[in-house]
């Protein structure tokens, strides 16, 4: 524990703390059987916890998952030890155990909720963020079509005047194409008034300010549905939860947009 980077309390009890913790996390939360000779015992094969039997008759998601961990790890002996030991480290056991107790995530219908509620969070912030930087986008182009019609509108005119010649246009093709662009873009936009460049600015720079406060916010949601997922997904593998394909489905999503 302490080559992956946690402060250790020794006694009776043995007490771990992150380097993101405030507070030490004793094993004794954990109830009986945790003590540093019993941990020994236990990982040297002598001995296997002792735990009494509680909350009869509830369904397995309802039951402490402290609980579940410790029944998990009492009869995860021999190969299915050695199994579990394969897949999770100490750093990964004592993080996902302090995760749970400090955000009391100690039945798993709570934790199924929570990470739904965050992973909905996320998704909401990131669906908001992605529609205000599409009209952010389209202020940008609308905004230099304007300015490029405003440019070239004379230049388009003496064109006209000119009966369209060949010879004009080969000498103001440049100007007369950005004219032609920005007229396509607002036919397609179909818009009978154009806004101003101050108005379009405007716009612009209230989207951004709300951008950068809903990323302060994404974030957090982010961080907060990394972590919850991550606990959920060893509590998962570690007690052996089915998990439907949809669920699946929605954590690699959530992982690609990362």
């Amino acid at each position: 524990m302490e080559q992956e980077g946690f402060e250790i309390k020794s006694g009776k009890y043995l007490a771990f703390k992150g380097k993101e913790q405030k507070k030490f996390i004793r094993l004794r939360s954990l109830g009986e059987g945790y003590s540093k000779d019993e941990i020994e015992a236990v990982i040297s094969g002598k001995k296997t916890l002792e735990i009494e039997k509680k909350t009869a008759g509830k369904q397995k998601s309802c039951v402490n998952l402290l609980v579940d961990i410790e029944v998990k790890l009492r009869t995860g002996k021999g190969a299915g030890y050695e199994r579990w030991a394969k897949i999770f480290n100490l750093k990964q056991m004592a993080q996902t155990i302090n995760y749970l107790t400090e955000n009391n995530l100690l039945d798993y219908a709570d934790l199924e909720r929570k990470a739904q509620a965050a992973t909905d969070n996320f998704n909401q912030l990131s669906a908001q963020i992605k529609t205000t930087e599409k009209r952010m986008g389209e202020i940008t182009v609308l905004k230099t079509h304007i300015i490029n019609y405003a440019k070239t509108r004379d230049v388009y005119t003496e064109y006209r005047k000119a009966g369209y010649s060949k010879k004009f246009y080969d000498e103001h093709t440049a100007d007369l194409l950005l004219h032609k662009a920005a007229k396509a873009a607002f036919d397609e936009l179909q818009m009978k008034k154009l806004p101003t460049v101050k108005a379009l600015q405007a716009e612009y720079t209230e989207l951004l300010s709300e951008k950068k406060k809903d990323y302060i916010g994404y974030s957090n949601a982010k961080k907060e549905m990394r972590e919850i997922l991550d606990a959920k997904a060893n509590v998962d593998k570690l007690l052996g939860c089915d998990i439907t394909i949809k669920e699946k489905s929605q954590r690699k999503q959530n992982v690609l947009r990362e």
